[in-house]
């Protein structure tokens, strides 16, 4: 049986809760939303995976086949899961290819990425329960979604400038500093 690693050509959406770079007390977990074209290779892969594991069960006619790991979430759009301990995280890139170590970084539903993950077969320990499972070989990040916006990455400053516009406040050029007198020195001792 051999491994086909599937890599979404375009970006796709990160959907729900994420646990990317940093984990979540059940691990680290990733969902995101895959178009049909993408579910119609997986399940066509499915049936030969499935074979292989059928072929190891204890009793086949006693098993249970668990449910493909992806769901339909609205016509043509379909939400795939992956999860995975410490040791076997996947390796997360920016669009230039450089790992992001920063574990801080805010990529959470709404973010968008290109995702490279393979099928495998599973059969669990009771012998009888058995399906696939897909498993992430790496993400490559293309735009961070955080509480202030969607980073995009390529705005230069002129660009960032022209969406908050003029305002007044701090200059860089200019400070205006002014002595704080909400704290008496002598309350401090």
């Amino acid at each position: 049986m051999s491994r086909t690693t599937h890599v979404t050509k375009n970006p796709v959406t990160l959907e729900g809760f994420q646990a990317i770079l940093t984990p979540s007390k059940f691990g680290h977990s990733l969902a995101a939303i895959v178009d049909e074209s993408m579910v119609n290779k997986l399940e066509e892969e499915r049936s030969e995976v499935l074979k292989w594991a059928e072929s190891k069960l204890k009793n086949p006619k006693r098993s249970t086949l668990k449910p493909e790991p992806w769901e339909e979430v609205a016509e043509g759009k379909y939400k795939i899961k992956f999860s995975w301990n410490e040791e076997a995280a996947p390796p997360v890139v920016d669009t230039e290819g450089s790992p992001i170590t920063d574990k801080k970084t805010p990529l959470y539903g709404g973010s968008t990425v290109k995702l490279a993950f393979y099928q495998k077969p599973y059969i669990l320990r009771d012998g009888v329960t058995y399906g696939s499972s897909l498993k992430l070989v790496g993400v490559q990040v293309v735009s961070v979604k955080g509480s202030a916006g969607i980073d995009t990455g390529d705005l230069d400053s002129n660009e960032v400038a022209e969406l908050f516009g003029k305002t007044s406040g701090f200059k860089t050029a200019d400070p205006n500093v002014t002595v704080d007198t909400s704290s008496d020195l002598e309350d401090d001792f």
